[in-house]
Parts: structure tokens; C-alpha cells; sequence
């Protein structure tokens, strides 16, 4: 279905495909850098209106202006632990736009590096708060509006990390294993309520979750990839973008792998 895209655009060396959005509404947690941001630009571009929620308004602002488009961008500052401003915030949207169709749960955060025996439990808490009880807080909060209308889209941004398991990263990678169970549960939940909840599961990007790599951790990581590269945040929002789509359709409950190779199950 062609949309405001028509014929596309390049990603890189890539053409960009045309995926309909058109008149829906999505929020999307994380939203002001890396994958969040490039999903928010690409629901932009494929007709959406989009909420983008973070902790840190300044950042907000910074990526209001990148996506450049007032009329159908509104920026929140949304701590997804905190169940008050999670509910302001989509009667916040709702208030703007009228309705609530697609909800990214992409906020998150790597946490320090330990060994299990040296992990600070009050790092493990936290990691597993903003990761998963955040996704939980905000899908909780917006299940009830998709139901009643009886459309939605819950996208779930996990990671290979809660499938294969990485090392020195256990809070990370427990929480991330974690959201494809709650993608799992909801999905089955909603099922018959015209809600579809899928969990996308790429390998590392370059984003700022990840910091400045060094070449030994650069190394570790692309070793794990068949592919041998980084996967591009443009990629990943593609993803998205379709999962959140109405062509799809029948896909509920399932982990969408974009790795390169690396998780094969």
C-alpha cells in the first residue's frame, strides 16, 4: 500500500519500502535517540502520528527538532517506572490525537558489566525495572484503549541477548529474556481483541546504550555475527514499522530476529 513515501528512499545503499501508517497514532518510550528515534522517524514517514517519550527533556527537544515535523510529533517526559506519568502521558496523546493504536516499548538501559558474583543488586533492580517492568507499566496502560477500540500494536524491542545470554551483562540479559515471555503472555491475552504483540530481538547497533566500543569489545561482538557487521538502526525501525502495520496481520506472540545469522532459534 503506497503511503506519503511513494517509491521510497535510500537507508544507506538501501531503498526503503512503502509501509501504510496512515491516520494511527503511536507512542513510542525511548524515543529521543538510537532505535527509538529511528522508528519514530520512520513511522513519520510512513504517515503516523507519533508521541516519543524519555526521561531527559532536553534530549526530547534535540530529537523534536531532528524529526522536524510539529504537526504530528507530541514529546513527553515519561519515567516508564512510574505508573502516574505513564497514564498522563497517553491521556496526554489521546487528548492530541484522539486515539492510541501502536505502543514500541524500546526504553532501556545496558547496566554496568559484572560477573554474576560481583553484579550490584541495586543495578540488577534497576536494569530489570526500566527494561521489563517498564514495558510492562506502559503495555498495561495501554491495553485497555487498543481493546476497546478493537485495533492495537504492541512492539516489544528485546534483544538476541535475552536468547543466547551474554556475559557480564546478566540483569540485561535476563530482562530482555523476560520481555519476550510478557510478549508471549499479552500476546495470548489479546488475541481475539484485535491487539498483536510481537517482540523484535536484534544483535548489538551502534547506538549510545552500547557507548564507545572498544576495538577488543568491537571484535567480541562482530565475531558473534555471521553477517560481520553491525545491524543498521534503520533496519530494525523497518521492522518495527511492519509489525505495527495492518499487513500484519496474523503474526502475534512471536520474536522477529534481526541479527545477522547470530540467533537462529
Amino acid at each position: 500500500m503506497p503511503d506519503s513515501m511513494s517509491g521510497g528512499g535510500p537507508i544507506g545503499d538501501r531503498q526503503i519500502n512503502s509501509i501504510n501508517l496512515r491516520g494511527r497514532v503511536a507512542i513510542v518510550t525511548g524515543g529521543s535517540a538510537g532505535i527509538g528515534l529511528a522508528v519514530a522517524k520512520r513511522f513519520l514517514a510512513s504517515g503516523a502520528q507519533v508521541a516519543i517519550w524519555g526521561r531527559n527533556a532536553e534530549r526530547l527537544k534535540s530529537a523534536e527538532a531532528i524529526l522536524a515535523d510539529s504537526s504530528r510529533i507530541h514529546t513527553s517526559v515519561v519515567d516508564v517506572i512510574d505508573e502516574a506519568a505513564i497514564q498522563g502521558g497517553i491521556e496526554s496523546v489521546i487528548a492530541r490525537f484522539g486515539r492510541l493504536d501502536i505502543l514500541v516499548n524500546n526504553a532501556g538501559i545496558l547496566g554496568p558489566r559484572h560477573p554474576v558474583w560481583e553484579y550490584p543488586a541495586k543495578a540488577w533492580r534497576e536494569v530489570l525495572e526500566i527494561n521489563l517492568t517498564g514495558a510492562f507499566l506502559c503495555s498495561k496502560a495501554a491495553a485497555p484503549h487498543m481493546r476497546r477500540q478493537k485495533y492495537g500494536r504492541v512492539v516489544n524491542i528485546g534483544s538476541a541477548s535475552g536468547k543466547d545470554g551474554n556475559p557480564y551483562v546478566s540483569a540485561y540479559s535476563a530482562a530482555k529474556a523476560g520481555l519476550i515471555a510478557l510478549t508471549k503472555a499479552l500476546a495470548k491475552e489479546t488475541a481475539t481483541d484485535g491487539v498483536l504483540v510481537n517482540c523484535v530481538t536484534p544483535s548489538a547497533s551502534e547506538t549510545e546504550i552500547f557507548g564507545e566500543l572498544t576495538d577488543l569489545r568491537r571484535s567480541e561482538l562482530l565475531s558473534r555475527v555471521p553477517m560481520k557487521r553491525f545491524v543498521d538502526v534503520g533496519e530494525i525501525a523497518a521492522l518495527v514499522a511492519w509489525l505495527s502495520s495492518e499487513e500484519c496481520s496474523f503474526s502475534t506472540g512471536a520474536t522477529f530476529d534481526i541479527t545477522g545469522g547470530r540467533t537462529t532459534f
